[in-house]
Order: structure tokens, then sequence, then C-alpha cells
């Protein structure tokens, strides 16, 4: 992926207040830079120094990157890097690497190798013996955790949750009692269902947060329990990017390991193990996997005496 030597002359430079700025040369190895998310002036200097000075830009959408390039006067040519061309630039990305070269990664938005295909290259890199260099800035997942007013002291992020309804809430059940705040991307179309099944795993009562097209003009926050925003979402067009935030539970709710058991007895009494198990999850946000091997060891444990 050689540059043209007029490209080499006008990469080096980026340009803030109409002020052209030379970009040094970059050491080799792999950037990875943080971009807007949405308010292209959230760039930080030195993510523009880096995109100026890389020998090679790897990027997840040429056109959307080239839009923050022309913004800030960087004359470098973006190479697509992304989950359907991965297993053929992958290996391109990491033989200029090899060759001694700075490489550039950036995602159309934020921090790569959060949610998107830039973690396959940078364990290759690392596995390969290459250095990588995080420019980090903006980040979607904790700009919405900041400006929610949710916990921040202990928070999971948890990606996308997945599509299929029965996935989603087993996801859910999963994360049901982690004290912390949750962190989870969503799309417009399937908000409403999510809250909804959300409702149904966590609770109605537990509180939330949507918040809707980060640092962009329409910005919005709403919050409310996940009743009140099931409800609220329920058949209603959304537009925008999503960043979906669940409070911590209320560790009075959480069962203890007697309570459990009780429950796992009582419902054994009238049901398959499995069935129990199930319905021991759903009632107690715990694992199912982990209720069925309790059941099995209270049921040995009866057996013995």
């Amino acid at each position: 992926m050689p540059l043209s030597e007029e490209q080499k002359t006008t990469a080096r430079s980026y340009r803030v207040a109409n002020m052209a700025i030379p970009a040094r040369p970059l050491e080799p190895g792999l950037y990875l830079v943080a971009t807007p998310i949405g308010n292209l002036g959230d760039i930080t200097l030195r993510a523009l120094e880096t995109l100026a000075g890389a020998d090679v830009l790897a990027c997840e959408d040429t056109r959307v990157t080239r839009v923050l390039l022309d913004r800030y006067g960087i004359v470098n040519r973006p190479y697509a890097y992304h989950e359907h061309n991965a297993d053929e630039a992958g290996p391109k990305l990491l033989a200029a690497l090899e060759g001694g070269r700075s490489v550039a990664l950036v995602s159309d938005a934020g921090t790569p190798l959060v949610s998107d295909p830039g973690y396959r290259l940078g364990q290759m890199a690392i596995e390969a013996g290459h250095r990588v260099i995080p420019i980090p800035g903006a980040s979607a997942p904790l700009a919405a955790l900041v400006g929610s007013g949710m916990p921040s002291d202990a928070f999971l992020f948890a990606g996308f949750l997945p599509v299929k309804d029965k996935g989603k809430r087993d996801r859910l059940a999963d994360l049901a009692k982690i004290p912390a705040t949750l962190i989870i991307f969503e799309s417009p179309h399937r908000i409403g269902a999510s809250l909804a099944t959300a409702a149904d795993v966590l609770g109605p009562t537990r509180r939330a947060v949507v918040c809707r097209e980060l640092t962009k003009t329409f910005e919005e926050f709403r919050r409310g329990t996940l009743g009140e925003l099931a409800e609220h979402y329920d058949d209603r067009p959304v537009k925008g990017e999503i960043v979906l935030l669940i409070a911590p539970p209320d560790l009075d709710d959480v069962p203890g390991a007697i309570e459990v058991d009780i429950l796992l007895k009582e419902l054994a009494s009238s049901m398959p193990t499995s069935q129990a198990a199930a319905e021991g999850a759903r009632l107690t946000g715990l694992s199912k996997k982990d209720l069925y091997q309790r059941l099995l060891a209270l049921k040995g444990e009866a057996g013995g005496h």
C-alpha cells in the first residue's frame, strides 16, 4: 500500500484554525486512533498528527473517514479494513508493519476495537511482536455513562445484545445481578423490543437511560424505569445511534443462597429439574446453568440422607 511521492509530501500535515501544522513521521507500529462519535470537533491534536503522519491509514469505511480527513486538511489515502475484507486486508496491513511502516487504524466513530473488527488486527499485531499504540479520544460508552447520571464507580460494557429473543433473555439473565451499571449498544429499530425484554427479565422498576445521537445536534438522554422506557419506545420510530444504560441491581433485592435453595426446592417439587432451573432464573435473574447445577447438588444431598 505505497504512498505516491506527492502523498508523502502533502500527507505530513494537518490543519487547525486554518493553520497548516507539520506532522512528524511516526515510529513503526499499529496506532489505534479514536475518532469523533458525532461532533467532528471532538478529535484530539495527537489523533490528527497520527492520521497525517501514518504511512498507511486503515479505516472501516473510506467515505466516512474521508469526511474527517477533509475537515482537517489531511491528504492521506484511507484503505478499507472491515469485517467483510479482514481476511484479505489484515495480512496486507501486517506486511506493512513487517516492513517497518506505521499503520493507523480508525473505525467509523469512537475507539477502535470496541465492537468492531479491529480487535482481530490488534491481536495479530501483538502476536507478531509489533508495537500497538492507543491514541485515546472519544468513546460512546464513556460519553453515555458520564452524561447519564448512573453510578460510574463500577460499570460493564456488554456490547450488543443478541438479536433473537431467547439469546437476549439469556444474556440479560447473566447480567442481571452484576453490581455495576450496564452499558449496552442497541440499534434504533430494536430498542423498543430490547427495553420490553429487559423490563421482563430485570424488572420494570429498574432505572435506565436511553442515550441517543451523542455529541450530535439532536443529542438526547431519556431517563426512567425500564417499564416506562419500554412503554415510551413501543412501536415508536427511532433514529440515530443508541447506547442503553441500566442501573445496578438493588442489593436488597438480590436473593441469598438460603432463599435461592428454598425457591429451587419449591419449584422442583412440581416440575422437572431443567424447567425448575429455568423458572428460577426468570424469577431471580441468576444463571439457569448455575441454578441447574445447584438443583442437582440439592437432590444429591437429599438422596444421601
